[in-house]
């Protein structure tokens, strides 16, 4: 048995325990139907494991959560292969606790207002399945370890910044839930330093807060560059986190 103060069920029931946190708004899609349990403040929650490979999640203290992860670990309702987002935690902690054959820090950066202006954020233009082809050989020369990709299913819409006809700087639309997502930010090689990262930026977050009042985006904790330029764009909500993958 799982030692829990209450069990939750529903996307509605985690989002009223974790205060309509944007991560957890932006972690579960609409559709999701999550199990969830809590204990002394943390609040975790499991998805269905079909054709899925991201488990759920859990905020809350760091002790809190992860005693509670290793209770439903014990309990058999999350097995190794899945992967789990827990707040910021010592790394060697997570391995040894969870056999973890992975550990990526990073932080969810959220605003809820428009950033300064930007030079060049009004070249921001909405991408169509004919720029995939310009997409794909920007991504795999910039930026070859992104996980957004064309053709991905889980991207909503791509924008870029031209220069003639060659596309010089992408991103990704993956606003799942209800809070809107910039991901795999990414500028040409022999462009960079020249403010193409903060028009794309920009320009991508003010489209996207006329449809959603939170926008946020993920960046690893060691990219510091990156941890200044968004900050100086206005996301200052700032949510630590450890993506763990169950060995």
């Amino acid at each position: 048995m799982i030692d829990i103060d209450r069990e939750l069920a529903g996307r509605a029931a985690v989002l009223a325990a974790t205060d309509h946190h944007p991560f957890v708004r932006h972690a579960l899609r609409l559709d999701d139907e999550p199990r969830a349990w809590t204990r002394d403040g943390a609040v975790a929650w499991l998805l269905p494991t079909a054709g899925n490979d991201r488990a759920g999640g859990v905020v809350g203290a760091v002790d809190t959560a992860v005693e509670l992860v290793a209770a439903l670990v014990a309990d058999g309702a999350v097995g190794p292969g899945r992967y789990l987002q827990l707040p910021r935690a010592d790394r060697r902690l997570l391995v040894d606790r969870f056999a973890a054959t992975r550990v990526d820090d990073w932080d969810f950066l959220w605003t809820t207002a428009a950033p300064p202006g930007q030079p060049g954020q009004e070249r921001v233009v909405r991408l169509g399945p004919a720029d995939h082809p310009a997409l794909a050989a920007l991504i795999d020369d910039a930026f070859p370890s992104s996980s957004s990709r064309p053709q991905d299913p889980t991207v909503a819409a791509w924008y870029g910044i031209w220069d003639g006809d060659r596309l010089v700087a992408c991103g990704a639309d993956r606003s799942r839930g209800d809070v809107g997502f910039l991901a795999g930010l990414t500028v040409a090689r022999d462009r960079r330093g020249r403010g193409l990262g903060a028009a794309l930026t920009a320009g991508m977050t003010r489209t996207l807060l006329a449809r959603y009042d939170h926008v946020a985006l993920g960046v690893y904790a060691d990219n510091l560059a990156a941890l200044r330029l968004y900050r100086r764009l206005g996301f200052t909500g700032t949510l630590r986190r450890s993506s763990v993958w169950l060995g």
